[in-house]
């Protein structure tokens, strides 16, 4: 008789839970999407687009200097003494060496300075999908931008709702950017990242 009831409260918890779980609402967007139509984005690829631009011309000079003394080593290359010679030629490795080890860091440099920009952007937009998710009654909202939904039920695409709500909200403070203007100007479309330093 225990076992009977023990099962039938079993079968009972299990009908409601699937009954819950098809009751919660679900909806997506493109996180990627909605980051490309804020403001702040263009503003973020703007300071990162200078800082890339410094650290290129920093590059610059670094290989003119090497090419500067690279031709004074071949011109003089038969009046050096060997000591003369060797010596040059190890400070032209060095050179090289420098330069090299400095474009790998110049990239990770910029990789780490865009996502400093960056992040208060995906805060915002995150926060902003956590009150329009909340006001909708959302349990769950799948970002379709990471390409991991394979298949889902019939969702509500929230993401205009979210840009209307971001809208409303100050913009994000992008470090190295100055004071942040209140008024949001009309979004130019998706933006692309900036590329990394050449090699």
């Amino acid at each position: 008789m225990k076992r009977t009831i023990k099962k039938a409260v079993f079968i009972f918890a299990a009908v409601a839970c699937t009954s819950m779980l098809s009751a919660q609402k679900i909806a997506h967007l493109s996180l990627d999407s909605l980051v490309s139509l804020m403001p702040e984005t263009k503003t973020a690829k703007d300071v990162a687009q200078t800082y890339l631009k410094n650290l290129e011309a920093e590059v610059a000079k670094m290989s003119d200097e090497f090419q500067k003394k690279y031709s004074d080593y071949m011109a003089g290359g038969d009046g050096m003494s060997d000591l003369v010679k060797k010596t040059k030629e190890e400070e032209l490795t060095q050179m090289q060496r420098r330069i090299e080890d400095f474009r790998s860091q110049a990239q990770q440099d910029y990789q780490k300075k865009y996502g400093e920009l960056t992040a208060p952007i995906m805060d915002k937009a995150k926060k902003g999908i956590e009150i329009v998710a909340k006001e909708g009654g959302y349990k769950y909202v799948f970002d379709t931008s990471m390409g991991n939904v394979l298949y889902s039920e019939a969702a509500e695409d929230i993401l205009a709702a979210v840009k209307k709500k971001l809208d409303g909200m100050p913009l994000a403070n992008v470090p190295g950017a100055g004071a942040p203007v209140q008024k949001n100007p009309n979004p130019n479309g998706p933006q692309k990242t900036p590329p990394a330093p050449k090699k």
